[in-house]
């Protein structure tokens, strides 16, 4: 009989095991049952770290959050324009990495402060670059909403990178579409070559920002 002891239940244990079964069951497979079983454990012991599974998606999304940042540093010598593109390739990159990351991201609230330190320094440099308060805030919300939005409809077709969903064949979708030429031929400007596609995407809300501010 074995006699190693069991890891103790823990909520990074929780958030650990659960990000790793999202990749296999996507969110709506994720029940608190399912990551009880996946611990060995029933599941009204999860309830001692989580009230329900919003708070665990809480969680989840702040260990997202701590990955990503992990070993990263600012770079003091960025434009305002480098450090959204930074943090917004970032954060897209982040959130690919997880099936249906871009979901448990969205509308979750961090447990921790570990954000702060990153916030402070991007609004210290906006500031700086002559910004509002106001500004900045309404800049940096705006490019991360921006790609929020955009992965969640991107994993709609490429839940993981190099997967793709079934029926989003692009030639398929141009035959059913053939009444309405310029629609069929849209579909591979919508549904294709994703990482062009954002970074194009996102250097139109920059430029944007540079023309309602006047922060050139």
């Amino acid at each position: 009989m074995s006699t190693g002891r069991r890891a103790p239940l823990d909520r990074k244990r929780v958030a650990d095991t659960a990000l790793r079964l999202l990749n296999e069951v996507g969110l709506d497979g994720l029940t608190l049952r399912a990551i009880a079983k996946e611990l060995d454990v029933k599941a009204p012991a999860l309830y001692w770290h989580f009230k329900d599974k919003q708070a665990l998606l809480d969680e989840m999304a702040t260990e997202m959050y701590r990955r990503m940042v992990a070993g990263t540093a600012l770079d003091p010598a960025d434009t305002w324009q480098e450090r959204l593109r930074k943090s917004n390739h970032g954060l897209r990159g982040a959130l690919r990495g997880y099936r249906d990351g871009a979901k448990v991201f969205s509308g979750s609230r961090f447990t921790g402060i570990e954000h702060a330190e990153q916030m402070e320094d991007s609004l210290r440099l906006f500031t700086a670059a002559g910004f509002t308060l106001a500004e900045a805030v309404r800049a940096t919300s705006t490019t991360y909403l921006y790609t929020i939005g955009f992965v969640t409809e991107e994993q709609g077709v490429e839940p993981l990178p190099d997967e793709r969903r079934e029926g989003f064949d692009v030639e398929e979708r141009a035959r059913l579409m053939s009444a309405f030429p310029l629609t069929a031929k849209a579909g591979a400007e919508i549904f294709a070559d994703y990482d062009r596609h954002f970074a194009e995407g996102l250097e139109l809300v920059i430029a944007g920002i540079e023309a309602r501010y006047g922060r050139a």
